[in-house]
């Protein structure tokens, strides 16, 4: 459900908006926040709220894992896009869960008309480390529909 206004959107956004995404702007095109859900050491899976402005998405990456690893993505308010490398982009709307898995090359974000907020749950596995890689091409992003 695409959702333009800020307040209509905090309003569906149950889990809270949280704090701008500093740490890890680099790799965003736009603005994207931070909400964690659980504190790193209190269990061995880390949740948090992602929520990116409208037109917002990251970069190109890949969930590196020897064994397990990976990220699921718990769609929860707004619309968003997720592709891997080499396939159409899905449509993201509240209620649906994207399973990555390890060693898939993809982005993920908001539409260019709507916030966006999905939980990012880190697949727990051995040597695992993210790798940040180019941008969304402009051109291409700003075809999706």
């Amino acid at each position: 459900m695409r959702v333009e206004d800020k307040n209509e959107f905090d309003k569906q956004n149950v889990f809270g908006l949280g704090k701008e995404n500093d740490a890890f702007a680099k790799y965003f095109i736009g603005n994207s926040y931070l909400n964690p859900l659980t504190q790193p050491g209190e269990s061995t899976v880390f949740l948090a709220n992602v929520t990116f402005e409208p037109g917002c998405r990251n970069n190109w990456h890949i969930h590196h894992a020897k064994s397990g690893g990976g990220q699921l993505l718990i769609c929860t308010a707004g619309s968003g896009w997720y592709q891997e490398e080499g396939k159409e982009a899905v449509s993201l709307e509240p209620g649906m869960v994207i399973t990555i898995p390890p060693e898939v090359k993809h982005w993920h974000g908001a539409k260019a008309d709507s916030w966006f907020s999905h939980i990012a749950v880190e697949v727990p596995g051995t040597e695992t480390g993210n790798e940040w890689l180019e941008e969304v091409d402009e051109e291409a992003y700003g075809n999706l529909e």
